[in-house]
């Protein structure tokens, strides 16, 4: 077990005496730069500044979050890349549980007891499979896509027993290069060959994404019957359900999901979301509370939560529970950028409900100045400030929030959701005006971040544009010229690690909302250009192991 000397672990064990255990077994092949955490909050300042290349995490870690629960939250929130090999250990025989973990990416899970034999057998197995698939993600690091499907082409060849994983990673690069046709051509030659579950539902995504929803709406509810604990394709079924309007289905097929493995909060809020949109209230406020509760001691609570639970809670008439819920999202939530507008909008609701008038426009104008700033708020919450502010009179207000709702719209479907706010109160006046404003604020803003760097004001073109971005993440055009804007400077200023992060991050991300734009190409060869210029390129073969085999972002599914 040489083979692991050298590479860096963390132990996330509660208990001191198996915290010990575990570190004798990894000892025994060699790793000696091995640190600990005793839960999961102690976990995320090491994950936050390094990335290590083995996770050793007990599933039950006591009070507070759960492995699962610890695993979902750093992959949500991107701390720990794919490269790093994460081995739940566990005791918990419920199937439950297991499938739920299983289903987030981890590479394994060993049951206690265990021997150190079995223990470094599965990470070796995990190791190898990662190292060989570690040139490719250096060359897709780089920019060089195209590349990296010819790499995987031959590595299918030459490392025959990952035959399948290179194929899924050249399926998926043509994904993210927007060449859905030859993704789908490989996903089907996959499943024929192996019939194996992910390569159906990589195929059903193909189908999405080229806009085939019942094609891809029948592949998915086979995909689901015949293999019921594959819970990803319950995610995708549900979103092209969603896609068709067919909101009672999507919000049955995610219940059924969730009775399969209750842990997942990103499914439970999507969960909750739906069943809000369906009017099953009841239903709603049962998901939110669970919300609530599970992302209690989590480092990445959401302030949004506790929005919707006092939005239930209001419609069955819970006011002492509101109350409660305000008042720790105030105190539990305050160093959240978002908390005072969802505290401000929350506090409105439970005003309103109470029939006093002037102090809900007074907290509602609080939530209407804070949204001002990009401060990450989802556009389903701010369509509940806007509704609000519409039953109140404040048509400004709503006209405003609307406005960078309608920008941030990443596809019909959500636009159509947010012109309906105005619709249903048969103000489509206001829904017309907020089109126009929408429509004029982005060409506005991608046209001053041209002039700015036009007149050579590469950091203010920068610095406008990242702000655009930030307010309207979801606005394939915006974050667009947001690449071209970074990309401007590094090309006339310099080389700039940071820069060059965030030029891949906005590259990742116009990918991911319009993959089939044909300018894409554009922004993948000034990247190339400019590691070249720079002669970047030389740098990765200097840096350490698990630097070099640190992934890029991959097509990601809903949660």
């Amino acid at each position: 077990m040489q083979e692991l000397a050298g590479l860096t672990a963390l132990i996330i064990e509660p208990h001191a005496g198996m915290r010990t255990s575990i570190h004798n077994m990894l000892s025994m092949s060699g790793m000696t730069r091995i640190e600990y955490a005793a839960s999961s909050s102690s976990a995320i300042r090491p994950l936050r500044h390094k990335n290590f290349d083995l996770v050793v995490c007990e599933y039950d870690l006591g009070e507070g979050q759960d492995g699962q629960q610890l695993l979902e939250d750093l992959r949500y929130n991107k701390l720990i890349p794919p490269s790093t090999v994460f081995i739940m250990v566990t005791a918990e025989r419920n199937h439950e549980k297991v499938v739920s973990a299983a289903e987030l990416m981890l590479n394994d899970y060993v049951l206690k007891p265990f021997t150190a034999e079995v223990l470094l057998e599965r990470i070796a197995k995990a190791i190898e499979k990662r190292n060989a698939l570690a040139p490719i993600h250096q060359l897709i690091e780089q920019g060089g896509l195209s590349e990296a499907i010819e790499a995987c082409m031959v590595s299918e060849r030459t490392h025959a027993s990952y035959q399948a994983e290179f194929m899924r990673l050249r399926a998926e690069l043509h994904m993210t290069l927007g060449e859905l046709d030859e993704a789908e051509t490989i996903y089907s030659e996959l499943f024929a060959k192996r019939s194996i579950a992910w390569a159906r539902l990589g195929l059903a995504t193909t189908l999405f994404m080229q806009d085939r929803l019942v094609e891809a709406e029948s592949m998915l509810q086979t995909l689901v019957d015949e293999k019921r604990q594959f819970l990803e394709a319950y995610d995708w079924l549900a979103r092209t359900q969603e896609a068709m309007g067919e909101m009672k289905q999507a919000q049955e097929t995610l219940e059924n999901a969730v009775h399969r493995s209750p842990f997942a909060l990103q499914r439970l809020r999507r969960l909750g979301r739906v069943a809000m949109e369906t009017g099953d209230t009841d239903t709603a406020h049962r998901v939110f509370q669970q919300v609530v509760n599970k992302a209690r001691f989590s480092e990445f609570r959401e302030p949004e939560d506790h929005v919707r639970l006092v939005e239930t809670s209001l419609s069955k008439g819970e006011t002492q529970l509101v109350s409660t819920v305000i008042r720790d999202l105030a105190k539990s939530l305050a160093n959240v950028r978002k908390t005072p507008a969802c505290r401000a909008l929350a506090t409105a609701m439970l005003h309103k409900h109470n029939g006093d008038k002037e102090k809900a426009i007074e907290e509602l104008e609080a939530a209407i100045a804070a949204c001002r700033d990009p401060i990450g708020m989802s556009n389903d919450t701010k369509m509940t400030l806007a509704r609000n502010c519409l039953q109140h009179g404040l048509e400004q207000g709503a006209v405003e929030v609307m406005t960078g709702v309608v920008g941030n719209a990443s596809s019909t479907t959500a636009l159509t959701r947010a012109m309906h706010v105005f619709k249903e109160v048969g103000r489509d006046d206001l829904a017309k005006r907020v089109a126009r404003e929408s429509k004029s604020q982005v060409v506005d803003l991608v046209a001053a971040g041209a002039e700015k760097a036009r007149l050579g004001d590469y950091h203010g073109a920068v610095a406008l544009m990242s702000e655009a971005a930030a307010k309207l993440p979801e606005n394939p055009q915006v974050v667009f010229n947001a690449a071209v804007a970074v990309l401007k400077c590094l090309e006339s200023l310099g080389w700039d690690a940071q820069l060059s992060e965030q030029a891949r991050d906005y590259i990742a991300n116009a990918r991911r909302l319009d993959p089939r734009n044909p300018r894409l190409s554009l922004l993948t060869s000034m990247y190339r250009d400019i590691l070249k210029k720079y002669e970047i390129a030389r740098a990765y073969k200097l840096m350490p192991k698990v630097a070099q085999s640190a992934p890029p972002s991959t097509p990601s599914t809903p949660a």
